[in-house]
């Protein structure tokens, strides 16, 4: 049986894992594709205008969902290896992103590159996944104690 306190963490750990499932989405089906549509001359504005507001929508979400999963983790109300393969999976798209995504977007403020554009698209298709894995596991691990 779950404890009021981290259902309550759960919950909120989830909705911030809908999110970004739902926002990396459409980043991977949307906008990164859109970046080869941008006129070149603009190109250099455009990223940074993405890079600023883009971290407005994720920063704050993507820190909050690392620290409910922190907070999940840490409560002795329950041990799953569900909640950890999700946390480690967390870990690993902040790694990822750090390494690749942060690097990869820094190029393109230089201007156009569609060699760095169509690594972002195929990148990100690992980031999509394990974004997705992750609410497919919290979803799971919710259905099993909801039905206790």
């Amino acid at each position: 049986m779950l404890t009021n306190n981290f259902a309550l963490v759960l919950f909120v750990h989830l909705i911030f894992t809908s999110v970004m499932t739902g926002v990396i989405w459409v980043i991977q089906i949307v906008h990164y594709p859109s970046f080869h549509f941008v006129e070149k001359e603009l190109y250099t504005a455009f990223q940074k205008f993405h890079m600023n507001r883009i971290s407005i929508i994720v920063i704050p979400i993507m820190l909050a969902e690392l620290i409910t999963g922190l907070l999940l983790l840490l409560n002795k109300s329950s041990k799953s290896s569900l909640l950890i393969i999700s946390f480690v999976i967390l870990i690993l798209i902040w790694a990822i992103t750090g390494v690749f995504f942060s690097k990869a977007h820094n190029k393109l403020i230089i201007g156009y590159q569609e060699l760095v554009v169509n690594q972002l698209v195929v990148m990100n298709w690992i980031r999509t996944l394990l974004w997705t894995l992750r609410l497919l596991l919290l979803i799971f691990f919710i259905h099993l104690h909801l039905n206790k």
